[in-house]
């Protein structure tokens, strides 16, 4: 049995959200409180196996909570929000940066379609994130647990003089945490535009873009449709529509038709293939599913560098695990060496560019 800890402050969603859980034959809510206050003295009392979080509550919020169960008992929290506010929405992308495993939209009204949707989605996601192990998290310092060694254990002996014009990530479930970590490494600097799927909640992509512009360093956009690639920039799919690349390097924009996962990795990873083949970088990240891996494997047989995230650093090892299966990753990385990988092309570049001029 899942033992879930609802904390909402609003009477109408939190009866909702306890409803919708104890329909299920494998959850029960074992309690439900309003503010984070309440919720941090409820896990220290008796800790459930996950718990949905809003983010905007009165006394203390989501993000303090988050911060304050993570770093003293930790415990899988979904955090569950309505607002796409740019005060919210950055305090949810700061919140999963301390810990909590991912985002999720309130479902909606009862009789809806769109409702039905988002309340599978509340069930499947909060189950299966109750089954992810999590650790202490000692805020603000990194996270030191240190990780077992990676197939490839010296970045420095790794051949990064590959002729690349295009980085390319998917991403999915943990995606803005490591994010944060693999990118904060590069400045604008960086020689080859970075192109980035990452799945979230419709509606908080341009919020989860606007944080990390805030944190990074490198320069950080929303990918338009007609907009040539530069270097020392990273471009999201927006939502709603799948990104592509053409040989110009240009981004073209395609809409999603019937598509179950929009935005897609396999439809970026294949223009990439397409249009750059073996001069492109391709890594795939944190999520679950198999979205990517064919397509890296496309990649890697063209002779392209790729990169799977390994599973010990990775929070939901499900898209890079695919890409594994086919033989599709030439590296297997934790993610921060693969942030030091990136850092070490970056410098090579600007060395061999000084040299040059």
């Amino acid at each position: 049995m899942i033992r879930i800890l609802v904390v909402e402050d609003s009477l109408t969603v939190g009866t909702y959200l306890e409803w919708i859980f104890n329909q299920q034959p494998d959850m029960q809510v074992i309690g439900r409180v309003s503010n984070g206050k309440e919720a941090v003295s409820f896990v220290k009392r008796d800790k459930p196996d996950v718990i949905t979080m809003d983010i905007e509550m009165p006394v203390m919020n989501g993000l303090q909570a988050t911060r304050e169960i993570m770093s003293s008992c930790p415990v899988p929290i979904v955090i569950v929000t309505a607002s796409r506010n740019a005060r919210e929405t950055r305090m949810t992308m700061e919140a999963l940066s301390a810990g909590a495993l991912t985002l999720i939209e309130k479902p909606r009204g009862i009789k809806s379609e769109i409702g039905e949707k988002a309340r599978e989605e509340l069930i499947t996601t909060t189950r299966l994130m109750a089954g992810v192990k999590v650790i202490t998290r000692r805020a603000p310092s990194p996270l030191k647990t240190p990780l077992p060694p990676a197939i490839n254990k010296d970045i420095k002996k790794i051949s990064t003089d590959k002729a690349i014009k295009i980085v390319t990530v998917g991403v999915s479930t943990g995606g803005p945490a490591v994010l944060k970590e693999i990118l904060g490494v590069l400045s604008p600097d960086f020689p080859y535009p970075i192109v980035i799927v990452q799945h979230i909640a419709s509606g908080f992509m341009d919020g989860m873009v606007n944080w990390l512009s805030g944190v990074l360093e490198i320069k950080i956009k929303t990918g338009r449709d007609g907009e040539y690639l530069q270097s020392g920039t990273v471009y999201f799919a927006p939502d709603g529509r799948h990104m592509t690349v053409t040989r110009s390097g240009m981004i073209k924009l395609i809409d999603r038709g019937n598509d179950y996962i929009c935005p897609s990795v396999s439809v970026l990873f294949r223009s990439v293939y397409e249009c750059f083949g073996d001069q492109s970088l391709a890594i795939i990240l944190t999520g679950m599913g198999s979205d990517g891996a064919l397509e890296m494997k496309l990649l890697h047989d063209a002779g392209a560098l790729t990169i799977a995230q390994h599973k010990a650093s990775a929070l939901i090892y499900g898209m890079p695990a695919e890409a594994v299966k086919l033989n599709a990753a030439s590296l297997i990385l934790h993610a921060n060496e693969i942030s030091a990988l990136l850092k070490k092309i970056e410098d090579e570049f600007i060395r061999h560019d000084k040299i040059v001029s």
